[in-house]
């Protein structure tokens, strides 16, 4: 077996499209849309840029896996706009008028701009007085999971993998995302309220980018896995500690920022390519 797995998936993806390269026969893991193709340790990188000049102006997801302890025993992921389709927080914002003004502080916060524990409470303050049925509404109006969440849980599970969603979101989400998507356990920050409306503050500790990393340091070390059995996935700056530290990083649709420096990028795809990235095929991806 090869160290090295170039992985491509696409719509229409052909191996013959890389055939310069080289590589050898591909294993298909879903016709005309994800393969491998074979490589060496010492090809890996410039086979990578080389295959990603080939298929530029295409909407493929190019990179490079290692073909070792490959499938993943631990998965944690970010919750807004990696798991679902929406930034919580915004949707909150919007019900109380207030969007494009949080909408900026949580973008520049998502590219690593701002010190994401600070503009979490700038953000919340400017809800204080947002009645707390607009939790609620935002949840069943703006909520969705999205494309190929649930097949990535369930298939996971089914081979035995833990799940979890740690969010620097709120719990009020992360708990009925985690349970429609199929997690096995959640964390979030909380809202603080009095009843009736929230109060404009979070409570502490706040659960930003080093809480994320410790998370996934804390399920590594109790399910007594090695890191190169883990896979972390997100979007945004406070995600890349854990993303750098997981044995496979991924950047989701992700901020420029984070999709440099994450081991690997789906720029294109659902989140079923985060199966095809861990070799699985077709056969074995639960639909639903």
């Amino acid at each position: 077996m090869s160290a090295f797995v170039l992985n491509v998936i696409g719509h229409d993806a052909d191996p013959e499209l890389f055939a310069s390269l080289g590589l050898g026969r591909a294993h298909m893991l879903s016709p005309g849309h994800a393969f491998d193709l074979p490589l060496a340790a010492r090809d890996a990188a410039p086979v990578l840029a080389e295959a990603r000049v080939l298929a530029e102006g295409l909407k493929l997801d190019i990179n490079l896996v290692a073909t070792a302890r490959r499938k993943k025993k631990l998965l944690i992921a970010d919750m807004d706009s990696t798991i679902i389709n929406v930034e919580c927080l915004d949707e909150l914002a919007d019900m109380a008028g207030l969007k494009p003004r949080i909408a900026a502080i949580t973008e520049r916060a998502m590219r690593g701009e701002l010190e994401f524990e600070a503009a979490l409470r700038e953000r919340v303050g400017m809800l204080k007085g947002l009645a707390l049925s607009a939790l609620e509404r935002t949840y069943a109006e703006r909520v969705q999971l999205n494309p190929g969440a649930k097949s990535l849980l369930a298939t996971m599970r089914r081979h035995g993998a833990h799940t979890m969603l740690v969010s620097g979101g709120f719990g009020y989400f992360t708990s009925r995302v985690a349970e429609a998507a199929g997690f096995h356990v959640e964390r979030g920050n909380t809202l603080l309220d009095d009843g009736t409306a929230l109060t404009g503050e979070v409570g502490h500790p706040i659960l930003g980018r080093e809480a994320k990393l410790q998370a996934l340091e804390e399920a590594t070390a109790n399910l007594k896995l090695d890191y190169a059995e883990t896979l972390a996935v997100g979007d945004g700056a406070n995600d890349l500690a854990m993303i750098q530290r997981a044995g496979m990083g991924v950047a989701y649709h992700a901020k420029p920022l984070v999709a440099a420096a994450a081991g690997a990028s789906i720029d294109h795809n659902d989140l079923t390519a985060l199966l095809y990235l861990q070799g699985y095929t077709d056969a074995e991806i639960v639909k639903t």
